[in-house]
């Protein structure tokens, strides 16, 4: 069985989504992309995951920062104003009657090329932009029970060949890591920068707890997380000490707390990292309050 942060809870309503692509709605098994799109030949393109709760599209203004400036790094011209992205995923949602437990996914690629080729300039056609909605809660088990990490020996990139910070669909080094760590019996693995530094997980970012003190990485090495950036924020207002800084795995082993961060599953606690027990006690006394005020964060997103 899988386990961990991407744990989802089935729904049967996902068999029967409507899917858009350019604008045009598709039955889930009807959706289809051809296998000249820059993304599928290249991985060229970038893209977003976000949850709808309550109608409204958590830190959408964050995600779409995100989007549109990993979008101009790669010199790729979207041709949507948010506006108007906000209103192709309306018009998402509301085909598929979404109002609250849902996660959207929106891939923006540069769009047909004339042949395999790495040239921006055999694109024939303008991007293509598909956005998936699916009926999406977090399996609680992931929360309630922790998760394990592996450190992997697949370092998060340097910013000079391929910025760890863009949110782009090449991915490959990530699910390098991934099948490192579950071939070594974790759930997910933990990365470290080019200094030997703890940066980031696979696909979610990464805190420790020393004292009453949070530690997370630097942030020049690891995914510009929406929720780490929320969680840092929250530490802040909450007079909780957060320290971006630079720490090696022998912190990590000794701490008291570690857990991950994500938009799909909030804030999930790790329980061991290679083999070492960081805490056999969920709830995490210092996890489980910032997991509350992350709640509370998001319902204030509601007002």
């Amino acid at each position: 069985m899988i386990h961990g942060t991407h744990n989802a809870l089935e729904d049967s309503r996902n068999e029967h989504i409507l899917i858009s692509i350019n604008d045009e709605l598709f039955p889930r098994n009807e959706a289809r992309i051809s296998v000249f799109d820059a993304g599928y030949l290249v991985g060229d393109g970038v893209w977003e995951g976000l949850r709808l709760h309550q109608g409204r599209l958590v830190f959408w203004d964050d995600h779409m920062d995100r989007l549109y400036a990993g979008a101009k790094t790669i010199g790729l011209d979207i041709g949507y104003k948010r506006e108007d992205l906000l209103k192709s995923v309306q018009h998402v949602l509301n085909a598929n009657n979404m109002v609250d437990g849902v996660h959207v996914r929106i891939m923006i690629t540069r769009g047909i090329k004339k042949t395999p080729s790495q040239d921006p300039r055999l694109t024939i056609s303008g991007p293509n932009i598909v956005i998936i909605a699916e009926h999406k809660e977090a399996d609680p088990t992931s929360t309630k029970n922790g998760i394990t990490l592996f450190t992997s020996t697949i370092r998060r990139g340097s910013p000079d060949y391929l910025d760890p910070r863009l949110n782009c669909h090449s991915k490959i080094h990530e699910v390098q890591a991934l099948i490192q760590a579950l071939e070594a019996g974790a759930d997910e693995a933990l990365m470290l920068d080019i200094h030997g530094f703890v940066s980031t997980c696979n696909a979610t970012n990464f805190f420790i707890v020393k004292g009453q003190e949070v530690w997370t990485s630097t942030g020049n090495y690891c995914m510009m997380g929406i929720t780490r950036s929320k969680v840092i924020d929250i530490c802040r207002t909450n007079n909780i000490t957060c320290k971006e800084k630079n720490f090696s795995l022998f912190d990590v082993y000794s701490a008291d707390e570690a857990f991950v961060t994500g938009s799909f599953g909030g804030l999930t606690p790790v329980t061991k990292i290679d083999g070492r027990i960081i805490s056999e006690h969920i709830p995490m006394p210092i996890t489980k309050q910032l997991q509350q005020l992350y709640k509370a964060r998001i319902k204030s997103e509601m007002s």
